[in-house]
């Protein structure tokens, strides 16, 4: 297929359609430019935020991962048609999918390398962005993780393939996996043509011919009371360690703001939209704890003893295993929540 191009009705010229030079430049493309997926066909003004590229799994990296505003996730693998196990793609983003679901179970270890990327793509925070990026003010932002949390607790993705070419065997698995499963998988064919320093892309979803039930999908908006939350924790002494965090830090700051969420629980300062404090339980039934973040900027994390810190370049966590140590999280909380003040 060729385009014809003219300035003013008159010079017309002919562009003949170009190659991506390799599956890396097609990466850097997505990675760049996220609006080339055109899933507002699939749901109306819909962006999809690309936060990560190469995100490491136990079957292989996803070559990119991304959100939408509500909270949505995308993984989402590049091919180019002339590659020989292009037939295997779909398995393929499958298989990483399993992997997410399967390896983070801690859905806060997949916040923080999300957060991680931000930081080294972006220059800003993975809520800065977030809110930069959807135009969201107040709680919109920490509303959008709860459900990415959420997502990816329940194995909820979206799958989409992007290629420089589709072949019939690719759209016709992916309208059967469509009709008949839960997933959701969706394919991109993307023309790519040039003229002198500018780029033309011409993208066509092709999966969305199947219309789903949304009734599966985690709303953003989406709140527990308490007493739900607390019962969706297994293990007794992790529902212990958890009631007694949140009754101390809320009798040591009544003027907190407290917000409960499907995983687990924050706060912030009053007046401040910056967290001080997360805290949640570890979803594992045999395993006891509750994983507490607090970002770096706000803590000494030197000056707590007896534990095993699992750093990250903005927030880093602790597990806190037993009520006696309850006393070293109360003294980080207590710093944070000073210096947020400040």
């Amino acid at each position: 297929m060729s385009l014809i191009i003219s300035k003013n009705g008159k010079n017309a010229r002919k562009l003949d359609r170009t190659s991506f030079a390799n599956e890396d430049e097609l990466q850097q493309y997505l990675y760049d430019n996220p609006d080339i997926v055109p899933l507002y066909e699939i749901k109306q003004d819909i962006q999809v935020l690309v936060l990560a590229r190469e995100l490491p799994t136990q079957s292989g990296p996803i070559d990119a991962v991304g959100v939408d505003r509500d909270g949505e996730i995308y993984l989402i693998e590049t091919k180019l048609y002339r590659n020989a196990d292009k037939r295997h793609v779909v398995a393929q983003v499958l298989d990483y999918g399993a992997s997410l679901w399967r390896h983070f179970q801690d859905s806060s270890r997949f916040i923080a390398l999300l957060e991680e990327n931000t930081q080294k793509k972006f220059g800003m925070s993975l809520y800065e962005k977030i809110d930069d990026y959807f135009g969201f003010e107040g709680e919109e932002a920490t509303d959008l993780t709860d459900a990415v949390r959420e997502n990816l607790d329940h194995g909820r993705f979206k799958f989409v393939v992007l290629m420089d070419q589709l072949h019939d065997q690719l759209k016709d698995l992916i309208l059967f996996l469509n009709q008949n499963s839960k997933f959701d998988v969706y394919a991109v064919e993307l023309e790519y043509y040039k003229h002198d320093t500018y780029e033309i892309m011409i993208p066509r979803l092709f999966g969305a011919e199947v219309k789903k039930s949304l009734s599966a999908a985690v709303s953003k908006k989406e709140t527990v009371s308490l007493e739900e939350f607390l019962d969706r924790i297994g293990n007794p002494m992790t529902r212990t360690i958890f009631e007694q965090l949140r009754t101390r830090i809320n009798t040591s700051f009544p003027d907190a703001y407290e917000k409960i969420n499907p995983t687990g629980a924050s706060w912030r300062g009053p007046g401040h939209p910056q967290l001080f404090c997360e805290a949640y339980p570890l979803k594992n039934e045999d395993a006891v704890g509750v994983r507490v973040y607090f970002r770096n900027n706000l803590v000494d994390w030197d000056s707590l003893k007896g534990f095993e810190i699992s750093p990250g370049k903005k927030l880093s966590n602790v597990i806190v295993t037993s009520e006696e140590q309850l006393e070293g999280i109360l003294g980080l909380a207590q710093q944070a929540y000073t210096r947020l003040s400040e």
